[in-house]
């Protein structure tokens, strides 16, 4: 992980059901800044939100005012808003894909990343989410036009129960004596996702392995990342996920056991299904949230969004590395020449972050592609003993709204 931090987790958001673009600001807002707001002073994190088009209700991009599309603009410019939650529920034909695309490319706003939204017609998933927005030939087809603007990244309604992907999976932490009947059903229901996972279930491919994100196919053959989000909830991946209830995810235990783990995480969560639009988060969601942000300053737990999240969990897979040393010190080569042109390029951005273990007082430099690399930080020693180099990491400047 990017040092200090031993773990990594962004909050996937999925803005179904949020009123309108006043409450759809004051959680970005709260968890953005520092700054006073309704529920107290803001918990400074770095976290993304989702947006869609066409529904009947609700904050949405069309059926919102000129500030709300304005604000929504300035956040996806910075990286505030990542995920495109499908075109909405009222988008059922490739016109309404192409008049999305169209307008998010004339203000310059780009999204990488998809999130499949209850059944709605655009959806990629064939099977719990009913999409038809890679069946080529269905008035519902939009898979060329949205890869060709620049989505990469693709969830498909797969949701697990296990603290921490990218280390092998453990069940431990879903069952507590608080509520022994309910969280007693969690743990099969996982246990059972990871059973046919084992025996080569296509669905559950995700749990064997208890991967954040694998190269997959759209049903019309165009390659995506497919990605899978978490809920280590005790009542199991469809509840607690709302802004009425992540204080009941983001407890100490869950916390402690995600930095043990050395796990990553995308929560998955529906912020704007709250209980008072004055206050979106109620005192247990804004304890939770401040157990986060806790952990955050702490420099145990990583807090960024989703896109920053996948593309650093693409990086560690797709580079290859090697040392070699020379007359002041060791040089780790990094090498990017693995990664499929077809999803992704990486760069230099997408390498903040990366850490290397060198030993004590040794100098030691990094080179990508055979190019030095102007800026890298030594750290000193972590919880394991070992001194570090890296990328240096830095956070997304949030607009001024």
């Amino acid at each position: 992980m990017p040092y200090p931090y031993r773990a990594m987790l962004a909050i996937c958001s999925d803005l179904d059901e949020t009123p309108d673009r006043h409450v759809y600001w004051r959680i970005i807002q709260f968890l953005n800044t520092t700054q006073s707001t309704t529920m107290g002073p803001g918990v400074g994190l770095e976290t993304g939100n989702s947006i869609y088009f066409d529904m009947p209700k609700g904050f949405a991009y069309w059926t919102t005012d000129d500030a709300g599309r304005a604000m929504i603009r300035d956040l996806i410019r910075s990286g505030h808003i990542d995920c495109l939650h499908s075109f909405g529920d009222l988008a059922t034909t490739r016109s309404h894909a192409a008049r999305a695309l169209d307008e998010l490319n004339r203000n310059g706003c780009w999204i990488q990343v998809w999130v499949d939204h209850a059944s709605a017609p655009t959806n990629f998933g064939a099977v719990s989410m009913e999409g038809h927005g890679d069946e080529a030939g269905h008035p519902a087809y939009h898979a060329d036009l949205t890869t060709a603007y620049g989505i990469r990244y693709v969830w498909r309604g797969l949701v697990t129960s296990v603290v921490g992907q990218e280390v092998p999976a453990r069940l431990s932490g879903l069952w507590t004596l608080r509520h022994p009947i309910r969280s007693a059903r969690t743990v099969p229901k996982e246990a059972v996702r990871q059973l046919l996972a084992r025996r080569g279930h296509t669905k559950y491919g995700f749990h064997a392995g208890n991967r954040v994100l694998q190269t997959t196919a759209l049903r019309d053959g165009r390659a995506v990342y497919d990605f899978l989000r978490a809920n280590p909830y005790w009542g199991g991946v469809a509840s607690g996920e709302t802004g009425r209830d992540i204080g009941a995810v983001l407890m100490p235990g869950m916390l402690h056991r995600l930095v043990r783990r050395g796990g990553v995480c995308l929560l998955y969560t529906h912020l704007g299904k709250c209980s008072s639009p004055d206050r979106p988060f109620g005192p247990e969601a804004v304890a939770g949230l401040r157990r986060l942000a806790d952990e955050y300053q702490r420099g145990r737990i990583l807090v960024t969004t989703s896109l920053r999240c996948l593309r650093y969990v693409t990086v560690r897979q797709q580079i290859s590395w090697t040392v070699r040393k020379d007359a002041v010190g060791i040089v780790i080569e990094i090498s990017t020449n693995q990664s499929d042109p077809r999803l992704h390029r990486i760069s230099a951005k997408d390498m903040e972050g990366l850490t290397f273990y060198v030993p004590v007082g040794v100098t030691a430099r990094i080179e990508v592609d055979g190019s030095p690399v102007p800026s890298i930080r030594t750290n000193s020693r972590d919880e394991t003993g070992r001194s570090s180099i890296m990328l240096p990491w830095s956070r997304l400047p949030f607009p001024p709204i």
